[in-house]
C-alpha cells in the first residue's frame, strides 16, 4: 500500500502554502490506463491540450487526504466538495499558445476553493511555477483585487508588449517566478486557486501525444461547501 508523505512549501511575500504529497493515489496506474482509454479533447479556450473528465472513484480515494491538508493547512473548517476533476494531456507546441496562455493564470478569485495538480508523468515533462504580478506585488488574485489587477495587466501588455510565442519558462518583465514544484510521478500540489501560475513546460521538446509518454496530469478543483 502507497503511504503518501505531505511537505509544504510556503512561497512569496503571501506566505502562500503549496502542499506537496507524493504517494498521493493508491493506484497511480490504473489512471493512467483510464486516460489512455479517455476521450480527450479540447475543453475550452485556457487550458493548453486536451482532456476528460475522471471518474467519481478518484474522487473518493483522495477526498480524505485533500479534506486532511485543507484543514490542517489552509484553515478550511466546511466540507470540501470536487467541481471537476479533469485527465489533462498538454499538447500544443509553444508557436501555437495564445495569449492567456503565456501569461500565468488564476483558477478562481473567490475565497473557499482549492486547486490540485496531481503528476502522472514518469519522465520529467514539466512541473508548475507560481509567479508575483510585477506592477502590482499581486500574489494571489481576490475579488477586491481582481478589477486593479486586470487594468494594470492591460496597461502592462501596452507598455512591454504581449510575450513571444512560448511557455513561460521563468521570469519575464511583467511576472516574477517566486516558487516551483518539480514534477514526480504519483505526486500532486493543492494551492489556493487564487493564486497566480502556470504549468513549468520546456519550450525545447515537442509534447508527445499520448497520456503514457507525455505530460499528463490530473487537474482537480473543489470548493468549501
Amino acid at each position: 500500500m502507497i503511504r503518501p508523505s505531505v511537505d509544504v512549501i510556503r512561497v512569496g511575500a503571501e506566505g502562500e502554502s503549496l502542499v506537496v504529497i507524493d504517494g498521493f493515489a493508491p493506484d497511480p496506474e490504473r489512471l493512467v490506463n483510464e486516460a489512455e482509454a479517455a476521450t480527450l479533447t479540447t475543453l475550452g479556450a485556457y487550458y493548453p491540450g486536451v482532456r476528460a473528465p475522471v471518474g467519481e472513484r478518484y474522487c473518493a480515494e483522495i477526498g480524505p487526504l485533500v479534506a486532511g491538508a485543507a484543514r490542517r493547512i489552509f484553515g478550511f473548517t466546511r466540507t470540501l466538495a470536487f467541481d471537476r476533476a479533469l485527465f489533462s494531456l498538454s499538447v500544443t507546441p509553444p508557436a501555437d499558445l495564445a495569449l492567456a496562455q503565456r501569461i500565468p493564470h488564476i483558477d478562481d478569485v473567490a475565497p473557499g476553493k482549492l486547486a490540485i495538480v496531481h503528476y502522472l508523468s514518469h519522465a520529467d515533462w514539466g512541473g508548475t511555477r507560481f509567479f508575483r504580478h510585477r506592477s502590482t506585488a499581486f500574489e494571489t488574485i481576490t475579488p477586491t483585487r481582481h478589477r486593479d489587477y486586470l487594468d494594470a495587466l492591460a496597461d502592462d501588455l501596452r507598455m512591454h508588449g504581449e510575450p513571444a510565442p512560448g511557455y513561460i519558462e521563468g521570469d519575464t518583465a511583467i511576472f516574477a517566478d517566486i516558487g516551483h514544484v518539480a514534477p514526480a510521478y504519483n505526486r500532486a500540489v493543492i494551492y489556493r486557486s487564487s493564486l497566480l501560475h502556470c504549468a513549468a513546460i520546456s519550450n525545447d521538446r515537442m509534447l508527445p501525444p499520448v497520456p503514457r509518454d507525455g505530460r499528463l496530469t490530473i487537474a482537480s478543483f473543489l470548493s468549501a461547501a
